[in-house]
């Protein structure tokens, strides 16, 4: 018994020295196999992709997965309000609710979208921060009833200004008005000098969405500044209502606009003239544009007799010279027996 003690004692001393001694609390590695040494120097933990067993057999920690889901959504929704933000400030102040969903577009280069020189106006704004300045000459020719009148327009000048955010627009305008009448060679009625003040504010509504189209709305009114023979006399407001279409992209757009103004006719009466118009818009080149448009005017409870509707066909040109100047020209004839019978003008329009 002696002997074995004291073997023992020899054993011990010798089995520390060679390193390999176990601690009182044994230490496993899940990615080890139970062949595996038994000398580790710590655990480890191996990275298993969602949806694998692990070596060991088992499924994945299914409150890991959860979490990393959890945080993969928090992720993508800071990147979607990251994406918006830098998108920035809203263009127009309402959006569509309903139709396909919107589709990345790759973005337009920006040149200058003029209201001149179709009837339609346009369904945008200039931008926040931007001066828009339009204008241009008409000559208006009708004959009825063995008279000429002959009328010009000029400088037809429409001042637009981008206040406060990209979808409101403050519109000024004014023109100077000759307009003369003749029978039988002689003159029967002259009238020139400077036509009421025309003051508005444009707001952008809705970009368009599929077929769901882009809108505008104007809120306008003429204040009486002009010359006696021209002025109405008080103040007219009106309201139009803008949409439009691209239909296909960089080739061919479609328009139209709905208009109720109030108005005096010959007799000083007041009515309300309302007017509708669809244009085509054609892109034939980089620089050239064409347009085609109808529109009308309908007035109603005016008591003059001849104060009543009037239809209208008329096309025109663009050319851009700049993506921050456009010249124009259009040329229209009336398609019944109140309207006159024929207008032509050019214009410009430039942007800063």
């Amino acid at each position: 018994m002696r002997g074995r003690l004291a073997f023992l004692t020899l054993l011990a001393p010798a089995a520390l020295a060679c390193g390999c001694a176990s601690t009182s609390e044994l230490i496993t590695a899940r990615s080890q196999s139970p062949a595996a040494s038994c000398c580790v120097d710590e655990p480890k933990i191996d990275q298993q992709k969602p949806g694998t067993k692990r070596n060991d057999g088992r499924e994945p920690n299914k409150g890991t997965e959860a979490r990393d889901t959890k945080e993969n959504g928090e992720k993508a929704g800071e990147k979607e309000k990251q994406d918006k933000n830098e998108s920035g400030p809203p263009k127009t102040l309402l959006e569509w609710a309903v139709g396909p969903p919107a589709e990345e577009k790759p973005e337009a280069e920006d040149h200058i979208v003029t209201d001149r020189p179709d009837f339609t106006e346009a369904s945008v704004t200039v931008g926040l921060g931007r001066v828009q300045l339009e204008a241009g000459y008409t000559c208006v020719r009708d004959h009825a009833a063995g008279a000429v009148r002959v009328a010009q327009t000029y400088p037809e000048a429409l001042l637009r200004i981008g206040l406060f955010a990209d979808w409101f627009e403050l519109r000024l305008g004014n023109t100077y008005v000759h307009s003369r009448t003749t029978a039988f060679g002689q003159t029967t009625e002259h009238r020139s000098g400077m036509d009421d003040l025309y003051l508005g504010a444009k707001l952008a509504l809705t970009e368009q969405k599929g077929y769901w189209p882009e809108t505008a709305t104007i809120l306008q009114a003429t204040v009486p500044t002009g010359a006696n023979s021209l002025t109405a006399g008080k103040i007219l407001p009106g309201v139009s209502f803008l949409y439009g279409w691209d239909v296909i992209p960089d080739f061919l757009s479609a328009g139209g606009s709905f208009i109720a103004n109030r108005a005096v006719d010959d007799v000083g009466h007041g009515y309300v003239e309302l007017a509708q118009s669809f244009t085509i818009g054609y892109q034939l080149t980089s620089q050239v544009g064409a347009y085609t448009e109808w529109f009308a005017l309908y007035p109603t409870s005016a008591i003059a007799p001849d104060v009543t509707a009037q239809h209208y066909f008329n096309g025109g040109l663009t050319y851009l010279v700049t993506p921050d100047f456009q010249l124009d020209v259009r040329a229209g004839w009336g398609l019944n027996r109140h309207a006159d019978d024929f207008f032509a003008g050019a214009g410009f329009a430039v942007r800063y």
